[in-house]
């Protein structure tokens, strides 16, 4: 049953509210940015009855399509930068859901904290909006690997039959999910550390940190409190907390954690499982974790040739490690290992994550655009013995250096994109100086037009520097933002300036 609560003229106490099953109706919602999760909050909110304003401070075709569709069902939706900078001065408002891009110094937000308004992430809605008989959530964090996990998990999770999608920072939002009207299982929920900045209740039967390393730190104001976001996800679990033995970070990020009593924490590893570990033994993925003999047996849930057909020469170490952590969280919900086997078979990777392209005159082209970090780009460029790397862009405070000194000896070539070479340049010149370098022009990327010339000139650039048998590889190490609308722009653009390469292609 729905709880409910008197609404009076002032301003509700939105967080002594009950929930599950929060009640929104007659709630006055800000929603702070206007993007897919935005528009899924207040589509949802608004059929129930509350009373939504949207603000954001871009204006473009995309926001304007999905203005017109909430305009006619009474959500008032304000464009423009003016209306970011503080609360509005002609509505009381209750509750504000922001953007997970959104700072926590950003004017409105900070203005809302002064004022005493919640700040939530869509996410904590969901959680409190979903009713006490909804589906299990099932979710995953990290640095690195995380779409990977969740969508192997969301196959395994299917494959036992149950009813599950992956959402959150991938697939549907979690609200959608969370209030989809045939029901779901089980969420398997993807989520970054700015969904869990803005997030105090997950309550997950189980969650999982991958891997912990330097990424977002402008946007957390350093490590310690990056950390502490992505640890947000284990506070509540109720089942088990899946941590990374290789990454004592992880562990800590369990030891801390307020947990519900009786929650267990359960190790991955990439070698023989210890007691509450998953691992691999002798080419087989082995629980010994979720069965009753763990102290003397361990269970067999899938082989390593289950995931040979996600890389070239076999899945690389990342991918099995990803592959533990959605095994262990499905056999956390108590699917059984036929269905790990199964879900595994038959999962194949998305678009952008170590995709191989083609290969044009023995040279192969991989596209792992997704590797928007050092930790990504490490792993990326592990699988290969000889590559032409092309890398560059934001890198958000990031340190080159420990990358390129790890990667020089595989490297016979390096393409600079990104309007601030110097991160990358200093760490080659240090590193890798007899490694040839070429940097690409800025040049003016406004619109697609200039930044598919951009791309064309680095693959052009690549090929230059590559000979048969070598591997171009895009995995940047940087965010996109500075030249292109996104990672998968950056990827597509990629992809079709290797489909114009003059060559045989295979």
């Amino acid at each position: 049953m729905t709880a409910s609560a008197p609404r009076g003229p002032g301003r509700i106490d939105v967080e002594h509210l009950p929930w599950p099953g929060l009640d929104v109706s007659g709630l006055r919602i800000l929603v702070a940015g206007f993007g897919v999760s935005g528009y899924a909050v207040a589509d949802q909110t608004m059929q129930r009855g509350a009373r939504v304003l949207v603000v954001d401070g871009s204006d473009t075709p995309e926001i304007r399509e999905r203005t017109t569709v909430l305009e006619v069902l009474g959500v008032e939706v304000r464009l423009g930068e003016e209306h970011t900078l503080s609360l509005p001065a002609d509505r009381e408002i209750d509750l504000v859901i922001t953007s997970p891009g959104w700072r926590p110094d950003q004017p409105l937000l900070a203005a809302a904290a002064q004022a005493g308004i919640p700040v939530w992430s869509e996410v904590e809605l969901a959680r409190r909006m979903q009713a006490s008989d909804g589906p299990q959530w099932l979710a995953v964090t990290g640095t690195n690997g995380k779409t990977t996990a969740v969508t192997m998990l969301e196959s395994i999770l299917q494959h036992a039959g149950l009813r599950a999608v992956a959402c959150g920072n991938v697939g549907l939002p979690v609200i959608e999910a969370a209030l989809d009207p045939e029901g779901f299982d089980v969420l398997a929920l993807e989520l970054s550390s700015f969904q869990l900045h803005w997030t105090e209740h997950l309550d997950c039967e189980a969650a999982a940190v991958l891997n912990i390393s330097a990424d977002h730190l402008d946007w957390h104001g350093g490590a310690a409190q990056y950390a502490r976001a992505k640890g947000r996800i284990f506070e509540g679990v109720h089942g088990a907390c899946i941590y990374n033995v290789a990454d004592e970070a992880t562990r800590r990020l369990v030891e801390e954690a307020d947990v519900v009593e009786g929650a267990r924490a359960v190790g991955i590893s990439l070698v023989a499982p210890a007691l509450s570990e998953v691992g691999v033994i002798d080419g087989l993925l082995a629980d010994r974790a979720f069965l009753d003999e763990r102290r003397t047996a361990a269970a067999e849930l899938a082989s390593l040739e289950d995931l040979a057909h996600l890389g070239p020469h076999g899945a690389g170490p990342h991918i099995v490690l990803d592959a533990l952590a959605a095994a262990a969280l499905a056999r956390a919900h108590g699917v059984p290992a036929h269905a790990v086997r199964d879900g595994l078979r038959a999962y194949r990777l998305g678009a952008h994550r170590a995709q191989q392209l083609a290969t044009v005159d023995g040279v192969s082209y991989v596209d792992d655009t997704k590797a928007t970090n050092p930790a990504a780009a490490a792993a990326s460029l592990r699988t290969a013995e000889r590559i032409v790397w092309i890398a560059g862009g934001l890198t958000k405070g990031a340190d080159i250096s420990q990358l390129v000194e790890a990667s020089h000896d595989r490297l016979v070539g390096v393409v600079l994109l990104g309007e601030d070479p110097e991160p990358f340049t200093s760490a080659l010149d240090r590193h890798a100086p007899e490694v040839p370098v070429r940097r690409i022009d800025p040049g003016d990327t406004v619109d697609v037009a200039g930044r598919s010339r951009l791309m064309e000139q680095a693959v052009q650039a690549a090929r230059s520097l590559a000979t048969a048998g070598d591997v171009v590889l895009l995995a940047p190490a940087a965010a996109s933002m500075d030249q292109f609308r996104d990672y998968a722009e950056r990827g597509d653009l990629f992809a079709a300036a290797v489909s114009r390469l003059p060559g045989a292609h295979t």
